[in-house]
């Protein structure tokens, strides 16, 4: 995409055929089939390449961003953090796990609504750029990343965007498992709705803005996820649903569902501090295997009744009272 007006791009993989493959053929026929990339992209091996960039975008799994980086000589740029999780074993966030292997640089985090083969296509996309470095960072990076068919808005809260993205990934996850078991469209919305409701409860208490979240990074990015089998999490979801197990749902997978890595460290994190997210743990219970998908979600609709509005910032609020999916 930001290749697609002539600007030079280098392309950095770790596979040495699809290096040849994008170089000699402009395609990419295992994650972007169909797309011709522009003569503009440049891919390599050697992460040397990039040394002298000044803005470099971190799209590799979210896993394994702090041993990539690590291969990256650290100076001073930006670097766009594009990848979307928290770090198992250490529950950090992606900023946080960057700064540590590449401290002189500043750091800006991408995030929202965004199938790839979609903004490959051109088709219209917004996305919020939440800039460490705040505006001046922001009218720095924004013209880079601009396109007439690509809007970023820009955001100061690099904690907002990056638990936006973290979470919806999990959230995707129930709500393929209610496609899979085939529980309608009225079930869907609301887990939506409640899963937003556990988001905003994580975020807040995390130091996220509640405006961050009900924006393109949080419930923006949860709605196209949550609605649509081209989300690597929701098809996870749905094969969960419909009987498989979770290594058999992934297994034989070019790609990443973030949320499968994601779950359990989330779900730690917010036990730890005492936040209510029974959609969350109802992934982990899926993805562990200790209860199958129909009595995941039974255990789910027969939790006590409560208030649907509850203050964010009172993150262990379970109280019963009337209404509510979870």
């Amino acid at each position: 995409m930001v290749a697609g007006d002539g600007t030079p791009v280098v392309l950095w993989a770790r596979e040495a055929a699809l290096v040849d493959e994008i170089n000699t053929r402009r395609t990419n026929a295992t994650y972007l089939p169909g797309v011709t990339i522009a003569a503009s992209v440049r891919a390599t091996c050697d992460m040397a390449e990039l040394a002298d960039l000044s803005t470099i975008l971190v799209v590799c799994p979210a896993q394994f961003m702090g041993g990539v980086l690590a291969g990256l000589p650290d100076a001073p740029r930006d670097l766009v953090l594009c990848s979307k999780g928290i770090e198992a074993g250490t529950g950090r966030l992606m900023a946080d796990v960057a700064a540590a292997v590449q401290p002189s640089a500043q750091i800006a985090v991408l995030s929202g609504p965004t199938f790839a083969r979609e903004v490959a296509m051109g088709l219209p996309t917004a996305i919020t750029l939440a800039c460490s470095g705040g505006e001046e960072q922001w009218r720095r990076l924004s013209p880079v990343i601009a396109r007439a068919a690509f809007r970023p808005y820009y955001s100061p809260d690099v904690v907002g965007a990056e638990i936006g993205g973290a979470v919806k990934n999990v959230l995707a996850i129930a709500c393929g498992v209610v496609e899979g078991l085939g529980l309608g469209e009225n079930a869907r919305a609301a887990l939506i709705a409640r899963g937003y409701a556990e988001m905003l409860r994580f975020g807040v208490a995390r130091g996220a803005r509640a405006e961050t979240l009900s924006g393109l990074c949080g419930l923006g990015d949860l709605i196209l996820t949550c609605a649509s089998t081209a989300s690597r999490n929701y098809s996870l979801g749905k094969a969960l649903g419909q009987g498989q197990s979770a290594a058999q749902a992934l297994s034989g997978k070019s790609s990443v569902a973030e949320g499968a890595h994601t779950a359990p460290v989330l779900a730690d994190l917010a036990h730890r501090a005492g936040i209510a997210m029974p959609i969350v743990d109802a992934v982990c219970r899926l993805l562990t295997g200790k209860a199958p998908a129909g009595a995941v979600v039974s255990d789910l609709l027969a939790r006590p009744l409560k208030a649907e509005l509850a203050d964010p910032s009172e993150p262990g609020d379970d109280t019963p009272a009337h209404g509510s999916f979870a």
